[in-house]
C-alpha cells in the first residue's frame, strides 16, 4: 500500500508525516493496554494475553483456577496456576490486582 499527497493532504502536508501520525497513535494505544492494571479475578482471555509471559493457554488456565478454586486473594497466588511461576508474577506485578 503506497500513501499519496491526496489522500494525506486534508491533515498533513506530506504523507510521510501521516504514515508517522498514525504509527505514533497505534504505538500509544499499545503502551497504554501495556500499563493498564488488570484485576485477574475479573480479567477476559483478551486483557489476560496482554500481560508479559502470558499467552492464551496460560490465560485460559488463569480463568479456569478461579472458576474452581475462587478469587486470588493476593497477586501472589497466581504463581499457584499451572504454568506460571514467580518470575512471571515478578515481571508483570506492577500491572496485577485482585480488587477494583
Amino acid at each position: 500500500m503506497t500513501l499519496n499527497s491526496a489522500n494525506a493532504a486534508p491533515c498533513f502536508d506530506n504523507p510521510q508525516r501521516a504514515y508517522e501520525y498514525l504509527l505514533a497513535q497505534e504505538s500509544a494505544k499499545t503502551q497504554v493496554r501495556d500499563q493498564a492494571t488488570i484485576n485477574i479475578n475479573r480479567a477476559s482471555e483478551g486483557e489476560l494475553v496482554s500481560l508479559n509471559g502470558i499467552g492464551s493457554s496460560k490465560a485460559q488456565a488463569i480463568i479456569l483456577y478461579r472458576e474452581m478454586f475462587g478469587d486470588f486473594k493476593t497477586v501472589d497466588e497466581l504463581a499457584k496456576v499451572k504454568g506460571i511461576g514467580v518470575k512471571t508474577v515478578e515481571k508483570n506485578r506492577g500491572r496485577l490486582r485482585v480488587q477494583d
